[in-house]
């Protein structure tokens, strides 16, 4: 047998061990993983000498916001930057234009998805106060998930009220796929705000005061009251404080099926830096406080923080309220939209920390893929380097350094609060079901996204 790929000569990754030697794919799924000298032969192949083989890494939170409002980025240029950040499959949020409401738009969401995307790609369905019917055909149709936005956001999506969650929890635990949650309760969030902007607190720095810690807090409690009491599965989308670690560890403890992702921003920034970066860190909910960052750094160590996503949500200059450096062209941070792009600067972020010792390879693996695959019930056709599992590979160069530039990242539009940061550990190959999509960061596949669905029933 000719594998149509092999890579050899390489670190092979896993949440358990590192190990020498090398992979082949033939049809797209892996044939053989050992020794170099156990390899098929292939039509295609990467010496890794040097380099670090890891499962495809996924970023389970992207709006890549196609259809209907793709100024800001759309799945070409979205899955380009995928790609080229060392991510080979992405979960699309659904608060585009029109929504991802119901089963016919998760076939419109598909059709862009597959003629567009250069990584594969899984869809969420959002839930609102007037589609309760649609939740099970969604799923029947392929949403790999729902998302309720508890949270005011981008797009102003209505959530669904305490009397109609009688109704939607049942259905989404019917489903048999996760729900997973915007934390943020409105009545907190509009009282401060409108408190600070009466006060003329216009600055940046006063964002996360419009957003404080009990404001996610009280949010991820009532709704993990609904989902213990109706049996539904749960996920806590960007994490922020140390009550939601403490939260979903006790849950997790308590033997119930509830878990959370954290964003870099969240582990490496802090609310102060609005300050120096202005509208560029704006982001739902704001970044926190040391004490927070400190307790989700220990959440996501043992187990309490499954995952780290992106939160990927780009935006043009003009929306952000400020120059490329951050400099407020607005005259109030309540003006500047929040969100920025971060699915290509997010692996050799969390890389230059594994690069310090604040976390394992193998950790990091688990984080990105293993779990992430799990959690949205892809694992093992995607999440794992083992015999039968899709031919996904992010091949990482730990040793390689770059200095973050906004203008040569490929999303549609560049407003990012890492621009200058020096990184050390850089994806150098990213491989698609055995297709080389990117070379040494630059995209050099084509269009061959699947939708992935969950394997369950």
């Amino acid at each position: 047998m000719k594998a149509d790929l092999v890579v050899k000569n390489g670190s092979i990754v896993t949440p358990e061990a590192t190990l020498q030697g090398g992979v082949a794919v033939a049809g797209g799924k892996i044939v053989a993983i050992g020794a170099n000298d156990t390899l098929p032969e292939g039509k295609r192949t990467i010496d890794a000498t040097g380099l670090h083989v890891l499962p495809g890494l996924i970023d389970a939170h992207v709006h890549f916001r196609d259809p209907g409002v793709t100024h800001k980025e759309d799945f070409s240029t979205g899955s380009t930057a995928a790609v080229c950040g060392g991510i080979t499959t992405i979960i699309d949020m659904p608060n585009q234009l029109p929504p991802t409401e119901n089963a016919e738009q998760v076939d419109v969401k598909r059709k862009i998805g597959e003629t567009k995307s250069m990584c594969d790609f899984a869809v969420l369905g959002v839930v609102h106060q007037t589609n309760a019917d649609d939740i099970l055909p969604m799923a029947k149709r392929g949403a790999i998930g729902y998302k309720i936005f508890f949270g005011e956001t981008i797009g102003n999506l209505p959530f669904p009220d305490d009397g109609m969650c009688q109704i939607v929890f049942p259905n989404i635990t019917e489903s048999g796929v996760p729900l997973c949650i915007h934390a943020e309760n409105r009545q907190i969030q509009h009282f401060w705000t409108n408190k600070l902007k009466a006060e003329g607190k216009n600055d940046p720095i006063y964002w996360e005061s419009s957003r404080p810690w009990l404001c996610e807090a009280e949010s991820i409690a009532h709704a993990m009251f609904l989902a213990e009491n109706f049996g539904t599965k749960l996920h806590i989308v960007h994490a922020s404080t140390k009550q939601a670690v403490q939260m979903l560890r006790d849950a997790k403890a308590r033997g119930l099926r509830f878990t959370g992702e954290t964003q870099p921003h969240y582990l490496l920034r802090v609310d102060t830096d609005l300050k120096d970066v202005g509208p560029l860190l704006k982001m739902n909910p704001p970044v926190r406080s040391k004490e927070h960052q400190d307790a989700l750094w220990e959440g996501l160590l043992d187990g309490s923080i499954d995952m780290i996503a992106t939160d990927h949500s780009p935006h043009t200059l003009e929306e952000k309220g400020c120059d490329i450096n951050g400099k407020m062209t607005k005259s109030a941070i309540w003006d500047c939209i929040s969100g920025f792009c971060g699915v290509e600067t997010n692996v050799p972020l969390i890389l230059t920390q594994v690069n310090k010792g604040r976390m394992t390879l193998n950790h990091y693996v688990k984080v990105q893929s293993e779990n992430v695959a799990k959690v949205w019930q892809m694992y093992p056709k995607k999440g794992a380097i083992r015999l039968g599992s899709d031919g996904d590979f992010t091949i990482v160069d730990m040793n390689k350094e770059r200095t973050i530039d906004p203008k040569k990242l490929h999303s549609k539009n560049p407003p990012t609060p890492w621009g200058g940061w020096k990184v050390k550990g850089m994806p150098v190959y990213t491989v698609v079901r055995g297709n080389v999509q990117m070379k040494d960061g630059e995209p050099v596949g084509k269009v061959i996204g699947q939708m992935q669905t969950p394997l369950i029933n």
